[in-house]
C-alpha cells in the first residue's frame, strides 16, 4: 500500500485541542496558517521584546496540566474566535485578537486552572514564529503505524492525537519515518525536508478523553526501542496546498 496524509491538524492555541484540516496552505521554511500562533502564558512569563519563541516551561501546557484536556476549543479563522467547551457545553468566548476578547477568556482560565498557574494566565500572540516546542519553524509528522507498534509495547491502545502531530501518515512500515532524517519527500506536489526525530516529553502520558495521566508514553519508548521518539519534524521547501488524502514519496 502506498503511503498517503490520512489527516491533517493544526493546534490554534498551543497546549489546547485540535483543529483538523482538510487541506491547508503551506509556504516555505513556515508553518501551518495559525498554528500555535496563540498560548496561554503563566502571569510570570515576561515578554520584554514582545511576544515570541519561549520555551515550553513559560506556557500553560499538558505535560504540567493536564487538565486542559478536559476543554474543547474551536477556533473561528474569519473572525479569530476562540470557543471553549466543557463537556459539550460553552464556557468561554472570545476574539484571540481583541483585548476585551482576550480578557474573557483569561477570566475563565484563571478560575478554570487556579493554582496550577503561576500567577494570572494572559493570552498572547505570536506573528513572527509561534509557541511551537521547538524555535524552528518546522511541521511534525507522525506515522501511525509506528504508533500501532507503541500500543504493542504499552499493552494498552495509544491514542495517535497524544502526539499533537500536523500530518498525520498511513501505509508505511513502521518506524520507517526514522530512516528519512536529512532526506527530502513528496506531500503531493509539496516538498519536505525531513530534518530530526520528536523526542517526547510527559504530555503524552495525558489522556485527551479524559484528562487522567494513565500511560507513561516516554518510559515506553526508551524500554521498547531505545529512544523517546514518535514523530519527525520537518521543514516546508515550496509552497503550496496539502491535501487529505496527498501521496507520500520520498524524493
Amino acid at each position: 500500500m502506498s503511503a498517503f496524509i490520512e489527516s491533517i491538524y493544526r493546534y490554534p492555541v498551543k497546549g489546547l485541542s485540535a483543529e483538523k484540516l482538510d487541506q491547508v496552505s503551506v509556504e516555505k521554511d513556515a508553518i501551518f496558517p495559525y498554528d500555535r500562533r496563540f498560548a496561554i502564558a503563566h502571569g510570570s512569563t515576561e515578554f520584554p521584546n514582545g511576544p515570541t519563541w519561549l520555551s515550553k516551561k513559560h506556557f500553560v501546557m499538558l505535560a504540567k496540566n493536564p487538565k486542559l484536556a478536559q476543554l474543547t476549543s474551536e477556533f473561528d479563522e474569519d473572525t479569530e474566535t476562540l470557543t471553549l467547551l466543557r463537556n459539550d457545553k460553552r464556557v468561554s468566548r472570545g476574539k484571540l485578537t481583541d483585548l476585551t476578547g482576550r480578557m474573557l477568556l483569561e477570566q475563565f482560565l484563571a478560575s478554570f486552572l487556579e493554582a496550577d498557574v503561576r500567577g494570572a494566565p494572559k493570552i498572547v500572540e505570536n506573528n513572527a514564529t509561534a509557541f511551537t516546542d521547538i524555535p524552528d519553524l518546522q511541521i511534525s509528522l507522525i506515522n501511525t503505524e509506528s504508533v500501532k507498534d507503541l500500543e504493542r509495547v504499552v499493552r494498552n491502545p495509544v491514542d495517535p492525537m497524544r502526539f499533537r502531530g500536523n500530518l498525520y501518515l498511513e501505509g508505511l512500515k513502521a518506524w520507517e519515518e526514522n530512516n528519512w532524517i536529512g532526506k527530502e519527500i513528496k506531500v503531493g506536489d509539496i516538498t519536505l525536508e525531513i530534518k530530526s526525530p520528536i523526542g517526547r516529553c510527559s504530555a503524552t502520558n495525558v489522556n485527551l478523553d479524559t484528562a487522567d495521566v494513565d500511560l507513561n508514553i516516554p518510559k515506553s519508548l526508551q524500554s521498547g526501542f531505545g529512544h523517546r521518539n514518535m514523530g519527525v519534524y520537518a521543514s516546508v521547501k515550496t509552497d503550496g496546498l496539502i491535501q487529505k488524502n496527498a501521496p507520500v514519496t520520498i524524493d
